[in-house]
């Protein structure tokens, strides 16, 4: 009883910090460091050491920043790569929770 009121609790705390429609970790990218910085996605991509198309594929929304992206873009940009997953690890949440009806899953304890 008192390990599902612990998960309970957590679970709770939980769904109050979720951010509404967050960004995805390209515009981020975008308008926090290279616009200010007037940088383009050729001279981050070089930055990072990855190509040109693999940046700008992220900045556009359409990839994902993976762990090794988030290293380099740790390295590149600055903030941490925990950080730079948690952006995308949010978004991801965000865009999966849109959906949340498809997903076949339920309860595997009753509540009580």
């Amino acid at each position: 009883m008192r390990m599902m009121l612990t998960t309970r609790i957590i679970t709770e705390s939980c769904d109050t910090m979720k951010m509404y429609n967050p960004p995805h970790p390209g515009e981020i990218i975008k308008g926090l460091w290279l616009d200010p910085m007037g940088a383009s996605i050729t001279d981050a991509a070089r930055a990072m050491g990855v190509s040109r198309k693999t940046l700008s594929k992220i900045v556009n929304g359409r990839g994902r920043v993976t762990p090794e992206i988030a290293l380099r873009l740790s390295v590149a940009l600055g903030s941490s790569a925990e950080s730079w997953l948690g952006h995308q690890a949010a978004y991801d949440l965000w865009e999966i929770e849109q959906h949340q009806d498809d997903v076949r899953a339920v309860p595997l304890f009753a509540p009580v």
